[in-house]
């Protein structure tokens, strides 16, 4: 990269600086561990990869406020050869790859929700896109593929594929608005005798 926009690209290490102010919080985050606790089975392993996300949990957890807000999309970048039944859509000239874990991690997320939505990578654009009104990448990138339509038969292979989910069934902003205002009524009632 030689924009600009290069200086944007910081190791974690800035993120926990970051993460102990809602106001230097930026508004996305992509985190990447250091490749000793990414869990690739050559040189890390998954207990390891486990308590870095528990560590990324943890910290932004402990500002309610930034917390109230945050959805933790916890992913990994391949299904490590491992064989999957899954159906496999030919979304692309590429394909698309076995299905991976997906974890939404957030007071925003439906709870105890198992999401049968057909998503992959740019699911996660497709969802950044859509919460901040963003237009896609560009004419022919996958976040611009449609929202997948399902049968109640067969909710893993899309109707009108290729398409590609934008995470939104995940979650619950109605639930989540009011437990915002739960957040802001103890912020604006600290420091207060009443």
């Amino acid at each position: 990269m030689t924009t600009p926009l290069k200086n944007n690209l910081q190791d974690v290490t800035q993120f926990y600086q970051d993460v102990t102010k809602d106001d230097t919080l930026p508004a996305v985050s992509f985190i990447r561990p250091f490749e000793s606790k990414a869990g690739h089975p050559a040189n890390a392993t998954m207990s390891d990869f486990e308590n870095f996300v528990a560590d990324v949990i943890s910290r932004v957890k402990s500002d309610k406020k930034a917390w109230a807000k945050t959805a933790i999309i916890v992913t990994t970048d391949e299904g490590g050869g491992y064989y999957d039944s899954g159906y496999i859509q030919p979304v692309d000239f590429f394909g698309d790859g076995t299905r991976i874990p997906l974890i939404v991690v957030s007071p925003l997320a439906r709870k105890g929700h198992v999401d049968h939505v057909y998503n992959d990578h740019a699911s996660i654009l497709k969802f950044i896109e859509k919460n901040w009104g963003l237009n896609p990448l560009s004419k022919r990138s996958r976040d611009n593929l449609p929202n997948p339509i399902a049968s109640k038969n067969n909710p893993y292979v899309p109707l009108n594929r290729p398409a590609i989910g934008d995470l939104m069934s995940m979650f619950d902003f109605d639930h989540a608005s009011i437990e915002q205002h739960d957040v802001d009524a103890e912020d604006h009632h600290a420091g207060h005798d009443d």
